[in-house]
């Protein structure tokens, strides 16, 4: 093995050893509004379950240069964001979304994906996701070094899960194989579900 101080490698080098490690990741596809009423959408995989009762779940968005992303911006004025599940039918558009732009633009209309409404937030979801989740802010947390913030930890409460009837079970479980999720790894790596196995846990 060898031990690697993070204190003594770069940021950068620091952020490789974690992709490249701790994978695969879930991927949430979020969708935020502006202030002005600008439909932000940006895919991140710094995102899991946080707690079942009440249902949460967390999201990290990294600063860079110290930098509010839009996302977050918009998540600490509104309290509003949609959460979705990004699968093999839809990647490929959000990976488009992952293109800077000015906050008076929506990464929506660049990668051609479809708005819906929600019920509960103000925010809108997209019709090409098989899973959202609309979320409200429930606690927000700036992750700072020894001088300013290189990230911010947001924990979103689902209000309303939206969940395609192709994809639910009469008994309440998700289809995994329909759902066909994706995941991230390093780089420019995806991965897909691939071989399921089990494994019973002990008594």
């Amino acid at each position: 093995m060898i031990p690697i101080n993070p204190k003594d490698i770069s940021e950068r080098d620091s952020y490789k050893l974690m992709i490249g490690t701790i994978i695969p990741r879930p991927i949430a596809f979020v969708t935020t509004k502006s202030e002005e009423g600008v439909i932000n959408g940006a895919p991140f995989s710094y995102f899991n379950i946080v707690s079942a009762n009440p249902p949460m779940v967390s999201l990290a968005i990294q600063r860079p240069n110290g930098r509010l992303k839009d996302t977050a911006r918009n998540i600490y004025q509104s309290g509003e964001f949609v959460v979705h599940i990004v699968d093999e039918e839809n990647v490929k558009k959000i990976n488009e979304t992952a293109a800077s732009l000015p906050p008076n633009e929506s990464e929506l209309e660049i990668a051609n994906l479809t708005q819906v409404s929600s019920k509960i937030v103000k925010v809108p979801g997209i019709s090409e996701s098989k899973v959202r989740f609309e979320c409200k802010l429930v606690k927000a947390i700036p992750l700072k070094d020894e001088n300013n913030p290189g990230s911010d930890l947001f924990i979103g409460e689902v209000v309303l899960f939206h969940i395609d009837d192709s994809i639910y079970e009469e008994n309440g479980r998700i289809n995994v194989q329909e759902l066909s999720a994706v995941s991230r790894l390093a780089g420019s790596d995806y991965a897909t579900i691939g071989d399921i196995f089990s494994i019973e846990r002990p008594k």
